[in-house]
């Protein structure tokens, strides 16, 4: 069952996809309506599954499931990863590459493969300040408090 995701508690669990690039103004409502209509179907062994999602930066999916009732199967994860997976041949996207990074520059998000982006780091293009975009986090809560974080505060500070 799709909800606001403004009413889905802090601990909804979310699953965050990036893209390899950002969605085209002509891409995005579309785009809104494939998401919508597989999360009002989305159900778990015929039981409906309270979700809902954000679109930020018109390149990040960000999927989220209310499960203070029941978790979440694995075969309900699946259906969802093959949903993913279905955008990705659509929108001709990368939407499950996890070591690809993303990160603020001024009000622009630049996306580069980890190989460009420590290139970046030790040319200095890419500092301790930088914002970088955790996507291991896991509820609606951390999203909140933790998605958006300087690069010291990330994995990838390993690479200053």
């Amino acid at each position: 069952m799709f909800v606001d995701f403004e009413k889905l508690p802090d601990t909804s669990k979310i699953w965050m996809y990036q893209s390899d690039r950002k969605f085209y103004p002509n891409e995005i409502e579309g785009l809104k309506h494939k998401i919508e209509g597989f999360l009002s179907s989305w159900n778990d062994n015929g039981s409906d599954i309270i979700s809902s999602y954000q679109f930020r930066y018109n390149r990040f999916i960000i999927l989220a499931v209310d499960q203070t009732i029941d978790p979440i199967t694995v075969n309900a994860i699946d259906d969802s990863v093959r949903f993913i997976l279905q955008l990705q041949t659509d929108y001709k996207v990368a939407l499950l590459d996890k070591l690809n990074v993303c990160f603020k520059q001024g009000d622009f998000v630049q996306y580069k493969d980890l190989k460009a982006f420590k290139k970046l780091i030790k040319s200095k293009s890419v500092s301790e300040k930088t914002i970088v975009f955790n996507n291991l986090i896991n509820t609606k809560e951390e999203l909140e408090a933790d998605w958006e974080i300087p690069i010291t505060e990330s994995w990838h500070n390993r690479f200053l």
